[in-house]
């Protein structure tokens, strides 16, 4: 596991004030530790929180959305909505709803996605963004952008390695704006090893 770390990091978007990113780094070794990692984000998470997803296809993103499902505890499988755009799961336990996005088809970036009324759902539920990049930066100040990488190979995926080594991800949690100052990240980081 890599050690958590708390240092500015860059933003291609939207940046914050100096001194509001924290970053977290965790390895994750199996989809089922993808999950848990999920679970235990979504403890951190509240409503009007947005989370950004950055990763290749099959990196784990899908997998990640859907242990943040369970751990809010809300109704409904979650999988990719790559066709519907955008599914809404609503709490089963009083909690915010998860608003599950996959912008791979949006190409208009702010435009498009205000059609979605994400602002609207935004201050009452917990918005999930994949490849969000360039696109949802703008909704929140405080925002969580995951990235997940392959921990092995190169960028195609071809590793010539062990398939339990092909399932290895690095995972860099990064938190902008006020919100994720609090060392809950680090913690996560620390917690998850």
């Amino acid at each position: 596991m890599e050690a958590p770390r708390n240092s500015p990091a860059p933003d291609p978007g939207h940046a914050p004030a100096p001194g509001h990113v924290t970053t977290a780094g965790i390895a994750v070794d199996a989809p089922e530790r993808m999950r848990d990692l999920g679970r235990e984000l979504a403890a951190l998470l509240r409503p009007g929180d947005l989370v950004m997803l950055t990763g290749e296809l099959g990196a784990g993103k899908t997998t990640l959305t859907r242990g943040i499902g369970e751990g809010l505890g809300v109704r409904g499988a979650v999988t990719s909505p790559t066709f519907v755009i955008a599914r809404v799961h609503p709490s089963l336990c009083g909690g915010p709803a998860l608003v599950h996005v996959d912008a791979y088809r949006l190409d208009g970036g702010l435009d498009e996605m205000e059609d979605l009324d994400l602002d609207v759902s935004l201050p009452d539920s917990v918005v999930v963004v994949e490849w969000g990049d360039d696109k949802v930066e703008e909704l929140s100040d405080a925002r969580l952008h995951v990235v997940i990488e392959r921990a092995t190979g190169d960028a195609s995926g071809t590793t010539g390695t062990a398939p339990e080594e092909d399932e290895r991800r690095r995972v860099t949690l990064t938190g902008y704006g006020q919100r994720w100052t609090d060392g809950a990240l680090t913690a996560l980081g620390a917690a998850f090893a």
